[in-house]
């Protein structure tokens, strides 16, 4: 779809309207970092100079194979940050509906792929501007910080440096085996993603002034993978310091994320090995890459450095990162979590696995009389839960961390005449938040626009004071117990509550069962 004719015409409209435009700063700029010089391009519409493919770790490969990062060793010369770097080892598609090309990385793949991407609108040590630091989402399997919809330069432009990263991903960033863990001087193994990620904050917090922000004022973004990410980033000791805000989109909440124990995770790897016709750590090193792929089912483990605990149970002992939190979810990323094709019989079915002796119960507030009504039945009840399960969370954080939690309801679908069936779907806010809407070939219309301008003000905001409130948008109140509501982003901006007293009554006392455990992240 981005490669229709009318997308050029819509670009140039979307960016005379959300892109301050000034002069064009005709020549590169030279940035010095701790490992080299960086040359940047600068942009011709805006004063935002871009600078991609940095190494912030050395190449994982050969013996680096399933080992923490290695600082990026110096370099002669400059480095030139006109392209992207690869990006890491998974396969590419061009579409998989609702995501459509602009949507998804189509780079080379590489195991050499530990890069980011800088978008700067003032690469001077003086400027102290906010850092928003993104992470990719891909279900840990694939993306990347290359993506079209993740480009930079119009939130860059609203006076933010914004940072885009790779990580390892699926086999190659989280397989952990028993040989890892022996080597490993933390005993630990199956968290490398989770550590390029860190690696990266490290690199920021040691190199981002000189591209014009401030080293302390740190925001991670992350959506999907990368908002669980973000969960585990809050977790993490080894993060400390390095963040100052978090956002996470689709999402945080009480819903259960699959993170095993560091046995599990070795179990795991020990099959996958077995696989392979391969029995020992040595042999699995010297497979080329295309053969450990696809690598699904890998993610992060509770491995014992890395990640001490799980993230719920570091939050709810306040053993966390202390940081405001800013957390939501899509109106539609039920769709994850339900059948492609939903019949009245695997309505029933999921009712009872979800909710077990309270499946009546269920089915008496959410009420379906043919196939289409269990379909928006299943929707509407994902959506209740959702909300209910993130205040929770929040209410929850807000007892013992002393910075605020801010909540977000994403309602408004991205205009798509030919699939109105996906509605708000998984990623469609991300567009919004980023000012991208000129990167999809979409009848926007003004509603769209003045949503993109206010995500990404409330972004903006929150990444320079830790509260995402302004001048001209409407009040973001953050969440307390006593108050069981959220904040509506859409064609409507606003307080707006969590589901009618009914319905929030069960999904609370849901919260507080054992059934909680088998309901869906989304």
């Amino acid at each position: 779809m981005s490669k229709k004719t009318g997308v050029k015409v819509l670009m140039a409209f979307a960016a005379s309207i959300l892109v301050p435009v000034s002069a064009s700063i005709e020549q590169n700029l030279m940035v010095q970092t701790r490992s080299g010089e960086i040359s940047g391009t600068a942009s011709k519409t805006s004063r935002v100079v871009s600078f991609k493919g940095i190494p912030y770790a050395e190449p994982p490969v050969g013996d680096l194979r399933w080992k923490p990062p290695v600082p990026v060793k110096p370099w002669n010369g400059v480095h030139s940050g006109s392209n992207f770097g690869a990006s890491c080892m998974q396969h590419i598609h061009d579409e998989t509906l609702p995501w459509t090309y602009e949507f998804l990385t189509h780079n080379r793949v590489s195991e050499d792929c530990l890069y980011l991407n800088i978008w700067t609108p003032e690469a001077s040590a003086r400027a102290n501007l906010p850092v928003i630091v993104f992470i990719h989402g891909g279900g840990f399997v694939e993306g990347a910080g290359d993506v079209a919809v993740y480009d930079g330069e119009h939130l860059a432009a609203t006076g933010a440096v914004l940072v885009t990263i790779n990580y390892r991903l699926g086999v190659f960033g989280f397989l952990a085996l028993p040989e890892l863990t022996a080597e490993s001087a933390h005993h630990s193994s199956g968290d490398y993603g989770l550590l390029d990620q860190i690696a990266a904050l490290r690199w920021v917090k040691n190199n981002i002034r000189n591209f014009g922000g401030d080293p302390n004022r740190v925001t991670i973004w992350g959506q999907s993978a990368g908002a669980f990410s973000v969960d585990a980033l809050l977790a993490s000791p080894l993060a400390a310091g390095l963040i100052q805000r978090a956002m996470a989109d689709s999402g945080i909440g009480l819903s259960p994320q699959p993170m095993t124990d560091l046995k599990a995770a070795e179990e795991k790897g020990l099959a996958f090995a077995a696989a392979h016709h391969v029995a020992f750590l040595k042999e699995l090193r010297d497979l080329p890459a295309q053969d450990l792929l696809p690598g699904r089912g890998f993610s992060p483990n509770v491995d014992g450095w890395v990640l001490p605990q799980t993230p719920a149970a570091l939050s709810e002992q306040a053993r966390d990162n202390d940081v405001p939190v800013i957390t939501g979810y899509q109106a539609n990323d039920g769709l994850l979590a339900i059948p492609a094709q939903v019949t009245l019989e695997s309505f029933n079915q999921l009712a009872k696995r979800i909710c077990g002796d309270r499946a009546d119960a269920f089915e008496k507030l959410y009420p379906a009389k043919d196939d289409a009504g269990a379909r928006e039945a299943l929707l509407q009840s994902g959506r209740d839960r959702n909300r209910v399960s993130m205040f929770l969370w929040a209410s929850g954080r807000e007892k013992n961390h002393r910075q605020p939690v801010f909540t977000y309801f994403f309602t408004r679908a991205i205009p798509w005449p030919q699939h109105p069936e996906f509605g708000a779907f998984h990623t469609g806010e991300i567009p919004y938040f980023f000012l991208n809407l000129d990167k999809l070939d979409r009848p926007w219309d003004p509603t769209d626009h003045e949503l993109a301008k206010a995500a990404a003000a409330y972004l903006k905001n929150f990444a320079a004071k830790g509260n995402p409130n302004g001048a001209g948008l409407a009040n973001w109140a953050p969440v307390t117990a006593a108050d069981p509501a959220t904040m509506e982003l859409g064609a409507r901006m606003g307080p707006a509550p969590l589901a009618d007293k009914t319905r929030l009554a069960f999904w609370m006392s849901f919260f507080h069962s054992p059934e909680a455990q088998h309901a869906p992240l989304f």
